[in-house]
Parts: structure tokens; sequence; C-alpha cells
């Protein structure tokens, strides 16, 4: 193997700006940022989620970001500042540098992910459960 997930984390926290989860918290509800959760739906349904967060699946953000893709979404052509998060911040690392990458210009992520926010005193929003 040349390159382990180790490595490809190293290289994503050298180039991509990291929030504390205590300064994530002081940016919610700032309307010029947007808290873009990655993790599998899942996930969301068990574990609940940022109150306003949007939802953007990991295996989605490169088709969702590209204004030239037929699946891209409004909300990443806005000029605000995204802040991703997964559980613990290794999709999250990596999801901010490829977004970087491909020309988002505010881009960071959650030190610790959703874990860190929860344990920072986060709001969390469960969902409705289902019938």
């Amino acid at each position: 193997m040349k390159k382990g997930y180790k490595d490809l984390l190293a290289e994503a926290e050298a180039v991509i700006d990291t929030v504390p989860a205590e300064q994530a918290l002081a940016l919610h509800g700032d309307d010029g940022v947007v808290f873009v959760d990655l993790r599998d739906p899942r996930e969301v349904q068990r574990e609940g989620r940022i109150p306003g967060a949007f939802s953007c699946p990991r295996g989605m953000l490169e088709f969702w970001i590209d204004p030239e893709s037929p699946y891209a979404k409004p909300v990443f052509a806005a000029p605000k500042r995204f802040l991703f998060y997964c559980a613990s911040g290794w999709r999250s690392a990596l999801a901010a540098k490829t977004a970087q990458e491909m020309g988002l210009a505010d881009v960071a992520h959650i030190r610790g992910g959703f874990t860190a926010w929860k344990q920072a005193g986060g709001q969390v929003d469960m969902p409705a459960a289902h019938s």
C-alpha cells in the first residue's frame, strides 16, 4: 500500500482549516456559516444532528459541489463558510480538502466531529421517529 488513511488524513490536516468544537458552537446560528453533516443518513437517524445542518452524505459531496454536475446543490454555490463534520473528524477532514481543491473558498471542519460537538455541550436535533 502506497498511502494509508493516516497519510491521507495528515495531508488533509496540513492544508485545511480545523475548528475546535467550542469555536463551532460560537459559529452556530451565524447566517454566513453552513454546517454540513457528512454522515450516512442512518447515523443521523440514530445519533441526531446539529440543528440546521445541511445533510450531504460523504459519497455525494463531489457531485453536489460541482455546478456542472446534474446533482449540483445550490447551497454550495452560496458565498458562505462551509463547516463540515462527521462522527469523529476523519471523513470531514478528507471532505474539506476535496471541497477546497474543487474551489470552495471558505471550508473548514470540526475537530473531533459530532462527538466533540456533543461533548462541548452543542445542541442536537433528533429526527422524528418513523412509525
